[in-house]
């Protein structure tokens, strides 16, 4: 199971590739894993018939008791074919319906096949954490595939509506999740169904939440608005994700759990009362829409809702007719999307008042919509006949409230009756007064996915009784009646056959008076639930705007006095309320008189802050402060920590230089005196309250402090650095976490100076007029990858075209001078440093060496791969700061996203490597002796810490290539242009 999951995401990740080789081609390849996966459960179908599950358990968080566990059972059976069968035809389908030069073709099939391996995932999951992972994962890859057409408005907003309305379903269904796991010990799916918990108040808040994610995703009413407007998407998707697979996921979930809590109130009321609404609505709404893709779209909601009436039953027969009803629904309402895509591809139109003789022309075609049509209507002897009898008879058979069930879905079922002789007549018959269709050739590869549902239709009806084995299973876990009903494709003349007659009478009869009911639909419709959606979203963004313009007001220090204040007041709320000081020793003010000295030293140069309007100033006052308490922690004795801090502060002090070259030298808020008078008190109160709170619990600690098992821990794997060995062994989930946000901010603070306004600095330079010599300017750096031209003593305000060395000084081509730093010529003369290029140059291998040393010697001395990690950072910053741009290019030839991303590859990589023993982060010890180097040993955390290092590596690079090299060119482009204008203006 685990394979064929990896098979599908292995591949989707290869999609893009696969597609600019074979072109749409590439689909063909693209179906393999589906189709592996059908294939497999096609061999799975005797034994889990006779009720054998294969499982797949590994431990994956024992102490929540979350575990990666699989299970394959009947209804877990009954979703593979599903997923992986309509799945590998779709697949296929798009090789026909795509062209070669479809915009994104390798991104759509990529999506289209995680979404495959998504789907396969959520219903093989027997845990509930596990199940919402994958759930999760068809939302945001449904999110990709509904809004393929980007450059399109409305499918971007039908995109977001799909993702907005089930993530916020799926988020309340998380929380019921929580709390049914916390409630019953256990999140295991198969547990919780066969021992289910005592009705109670919590269960039944737990059951409401979870049904709210199941009915989103199912587009049940109230949240049937999001399904409509998913049409937008490319029919694939609607034939795949909004008839076979995703709005299945929900009504999966309903069957999974209800054999345990369909007893529980109020699951059946619940799901009785919006399943019958939702049927009506969806069928009503489908008899009067003229786009065929649209009709389909609400009998699909139509069809959702009957589908939860009968897996929310919560008994033998309902369930029972559910299973064979999903396998209907999917086999006939699959080909008939299909089958609106062909036409709309042979004819250019959906609109079902501009097609007229179509079935004449494309006879297969017809024959195929009417087959699987039919199969919707209940029409013997096709399978959607069998399933259909099956529910009216479960129905019957059941209490009163399945008895006001069954009426809505009789009414429900006059109402899919005409809606498919409505789609039928609408794409197939000659119409009068409409001019015959003419459409393109449709290739007989193109008929075949819908070809092969609809025959599944019109085989497995008669054959109906053969897939009893798989469904009987599924319902045994449900009190089995007396009588039980057994599926067949003939009953006999009885009540549920006579309802079934009665529901394709209303239904011609609907078709037949289509005008009226048209008319009639007009009159009674409500408000278009979508405008609904649309102006509550709107009134949400204007509230939004309202009160982030009441709280933001632009003023940085306004922001921190008030989170100060707020600190302050609460703290002293505490204070006032616990008194938790009366148990604190007396405060030992220091332990050695070098530490008061420091922190004297310290608190002056913060002080100092609070009168500056210079911003370097400021810069270099609060970077002092910074070393300050790096000093402290060296007198503590903490040097890992102290190393760290000297590393942040001073990057952190470069990038503050390198972005205030681009801002005023004085800070521009004015400060009146009472606001100083106030927010000066604010900050020292604020700071004594945070050290006061801070001298009180370490002086009421109760707890044993986790020091000396941190340490007796660490010596136990032979190690002696306990901060190296916390950050990557012991609280390396941590440690990932933040390497995350780490790179996900440098490239969100990067991006934000790439993607700048167009200012003037980024007009094009003039051409350098014939004849006239280049003029030397500053330059201080290049972005990696961009290269001076050979020989080139220095940039020139002109633009050079390729290969022109007009004008430069000569020689310089065939003797170029040595310098001390790589591009050390590239700098004006009045701006080089040659003592600065000198130390650059001496310092630079040896810093590098140095961070290797520290990243490597992390595991008994002061290091990691952090801390080595700003330390080879402070190497190329070097070069950058003495030779500029091209220095820094010269440096380090590649791009910083290399190193960050094979930094995030490395420590994940290592991390999912413990999963060969069961376990996230899994730790393993490797001793040798090599020839050389003499006894050795290697271990994952050192694999993990090289990770961070080229994360880190990677970030500053960025940093000072947007910081730096960016703002560079920006500041050389401006005195350009200004130089030029000067001398256009002098002639």
């Amino acid at each position: 199971m685990t394979a064929l999951l990896l098979a599908h995401f292995a591949l989707a990740a290869c999609a893009p590739a696969l597609v600019r080789w074979l072109g749409r081609r590439a689909f063909a390849v693209l179906a393999l894993p589906p189709a592996a996966a059908a294939c497999w459960g096609l061999a799975s179908w005797a034994d889990v018939s006779h009720g054998r599950e294969t499982v797949t358990v590994w431990r994956w968080l024992p102490a929540y008791d979350v575990d990666y566990a699989l299970r394959l059972d009947a209804l877990g059976e009954l979703m593979v074919l599903l997923a992986g069968g309509v799945g590998a035809l779709v697949l296929l389908y798009c090789v026909h319906y795509f062209e070669d030069t479809s915009p994104q073709l390798g991104r759509f099939g990529g999506s289209l096949l995680a979404f495959a391996g998504s789907m396969l995932g959520l219903v093989l999951a027997d845990d509930l954490i596990l199940l919402y992972i994958f759930w999760e994962l068809t939302t945001v890859f449904s999110f990709l595939l509904i809004g393929h057409g980007s450059t399109v408005k409305q499918n971007r907003r039908s995109a977001l509506q799909a993702l907005t309305v089930t993530t916020c379903g799926g988020l309340a269904m998380l929380v019921g999740f929580v709390i049914l796991g916390t409630v019953t010990g256990t999140y295991r799916i198969s547990a919780l169904v066969a021992h289910p918990p005592p009705a109670s108040g919590t269960v039944a808040t737990a059951l409401v939440l979870i049904l709210c994610g199941a009915l989103s995703k199912s587009a049940i009413w109230p949240f049937s608005l999001w399904l409509p407007n998913a049409m937008a998407a490319p029919t694939p998707v609607s034939a795949y994700l909004h008839a076979a697979a995703m709005v299945k996921g929900g009504v999966y979930l309903i069957a999974r759990l209800a054999p345990g809590f369909a007893h529980i109130e109020p699951w059946r009321p619940l799901l009785l009362v919006l399943g019958t609404v939702t049927m009506l609505l969806g069928g009503w709404r489908a008899l009067r829409l003229h786009d065929l893709k649209l009709v389909l779209a609400y009998g699909t909601v139509s069809q959702l809702g009957f589908l939860t009436v009968l897996a929310g039953a919560g008994a033998y027969d309902t369930g029972l007719a559910a299973g064979v009803m999903i396998l209907a629904h999917a086999l006939f309402k699959a080909p008939l999307f299909l089958v609106t895509g062909i036409v709309d591809h042979a004819t250019g139109t959906r609109d079902l008042r501009s097609l007229s003789g179509l079935g004449r022309r494309l006879p297969v075609l017809a024959a195929i919509a009417v087959v699987a049509g039919l199969s919707m209507a209940a029409v013997p002897p096709l399978l959607g006949f069998a399933a259909k009898e099956a529910a009216f008879q479960a129905l019957l058979n059941g209490d009163a409230a399945d008895r006001w069930a069954l009426a809505g879905c009789v009414l429900g079922s006059a109402l899919t009756t005409g809606y498919t002789l409505r789609f039928l007549w609408g794409a197939f018959a000659r119409k009068p007064g409409v001019p015959d269709t003419a459409p393109h050739a449709v290739a007989p590869g193109f008929l075949l996915a819908p070809a092969v549902l609809a025959a599944s239709c019109l085989f497995l009806g008669p054959a109906v009784q053969g897939t009893e084995d798989l469904f009987a299973t599924y319902a045994g876990a449900f009190t089995r009646p007396a009588h039980p009903y057994h599926l067949a494709l003939w009953h006999g003349v009885g009540t549920a056959l006579a309802l079934s007659a009665a529901a394709w009478a209303a239904g011609t009869g609907l078709f037949l008076l289509r005008g009226r009911v048209d008319l009639l639909g007009r009159a009674l419709a409500w408000r278009s639930a979508d405008l609904v959606f649309g102006r509550c979203l709107l009134a949400l963004e204007r509230l939004a705007l309202q009160c982030t313009g009441f709280v933001q007001r632009g003023s940085l220090s306004a922001y921190i006095a008030t989170v100060l204040a707020v600190v302050l007041a609460g703290q002293i709320a505490v204070l006032a309320v616990d008194e938790p000081w009366s148990g604190a020793p007396a405060p030992r003010l220091w332990d050695t008189p070098a530490q008061a000295a420091v922190a004297v030293l310290t608190c002056v140069v913060a002080l100092l802050c609070l009168g500056v309007r210079r911003r370097m100033k400021a810069v270099v006052l609060v970077g002092l402060s910074g070393y300050g308490t790096g000093l402290l922690f060296v007198v503590q004795g903490a040097p890992d920590l102290a190393l760290t801090q000297f590393c942040v502060e001073t990057v952190s002090m470069v990038v503050f230089v390198l972005v205030l070259r681009r801002m005023p030298v004085h800070f521009e808020e004015n400060y009146t005196r009472w606001r100083r008078v106030i927010r000066a008190p604010v900050a020292l109160l604020g700071a004594a309250a945070i050290g006061c709170v801070v001298w009180i619990m370490a002086g009421v600690r109760s707890a044993s402090p986790a020091g000396s098992a941190m340490v007796e821990e660490t010596a136990h794997h032979g190690l002696k650095d306990v901060v190296a060995t916390i950050l990557v062994d012991l609280r390396a989930w941590d440690t990932m976490g933040e390497s995350a946000v780490l790179a996900a901010a440098a490239i969100g603070v990067t991006s934000l100076i790439y993607l700048h306004r167009r200012t003037e600095s980024d007009e094009p330079l003039p051409a350098r007029p014939p004849g006239e010599p280049p003029s030397p300017v500053h330059t201080t750096g290049a972005s990696p990858g961009e290269r001076r031209p050979s020989g080139a003593t220095r940039w020139t305000a002109w633009t050079l075209p390729h290969g022109d060395l007009a004008g430069l000084p000569e020689g310089d081509e065939t003797a170029p001078e040595r310098t001390w730093l790589a591009a050390g010529k590239t700098l004006a003369p009045e701006h080089r440093s040659v003592i600065f290029e000198v130390v650059a140059r001496l310092v630079y291998h040896p810093i590098l060496v140095l961070s290797v040393y520290l990243l490597f010697c992390a595991e008994n001395m002061p290091g990691g791969g952090f801390v080595a990690g700003l330390v080879a950072g402070v190497a190329f910053i070097t070069r950058y700061l003495a030779g500029g741009r091209f220095e820094l290019a010269a440096a380090a030839p590649f791009g910083p996203g290399l190193l960050t991303g094979l930094g995030l590859f490395v420590s994940t990589g290592v991390a999912l490597g413990g999963l060969a023993e069961g376990t996230v982060l899994h730790g393993w010890t490797w001793h040798g002796d090599w020839a050389v180097f003499g006894k050795v040993h290697l271990s994952t955390a050192v694999l993990f810490d090289c990770g961070v290092y080229l994360l880190v590596l990677g970030v500053v690079l960025d940093l000072v290539r947007a910081l730096g090299a960016k703002i560079d060119r920006q500041i050389e482009r401006a005195a350009a242009l200004r130089a030029a204008r000067q001398g256009r203006g002098a002639r």
